[in-house]
């Protein structure tokens, strides 16, 4: 029998007995139907699943349930709401920097976490903060302008 784990996933405490080795990725898609962070390449280089762990950018792949016990996690759908979120999602949009769509929930997570840390980034602070995270369609010249668009429009949020 699984010991129990409490996580606190979009600010809402959840208490589970699911397999501690079970991915968070796994988890937050089949047991919470948080389906934001999707499966990109299962081995933490694409950013497709990207979550915040107590503040940190994470590849939610890369880590199971047990070692998140008792720590804070915000996907994009914890996000949503926000006037951070709102101000990312439309200068996503007036940007160009959404085509496919799979990789935009990381790349906003990503560029949430940066703009939290260094609400004033350069061009190059911005490449570096999104590295983590691949795009196929969109190109990263725009979101780059997305995030530093963000980061003007967002002054104060961050």
């Amino acid at each position: 029998m699984n010991k129990i784990i409490t996580l606190k996933i979009n600010n809402k405490t959840i208490k589970t007995r699911a397999n501690h080795t079970k991915r968070l990725l796994d988890f937050l898609r089949e047991d919470m139907d948080i389906t934001g962070p999707k499966e990109g390449c299962g081995e933490g280089e694409c950013g497709a699943c990207a979550v915040i762990i107590n503040k940190e950018l994470v590849n939610s792949c890369l880590v199971t349930i047990g070692s998140v016990s008792e720590k804070e996690i915000t996907t994009i759908e914890g996000l949503k709401g926000t006037k951070q979120f709102d101000v990312l999602q439309k200068c996503f949009a007036e940007a160009g920097a959404v085509q496919c769509g799979f990789c935009t929930p990381g790349m906003i997570i990503a560029a949430h976490v940066l703009l939290s840390k260094n609400p004033k980034p350069t061009e190059d602070e911005i490449r570096e903060g999104i590295s983590g995270n691949l795009c196929r369609c969109t190109g990263y010249n725009m979101i780059v302008n997305a995030i530093l668009m963000a980061a003007r429009r967002g002054d104060g949020l961050w």
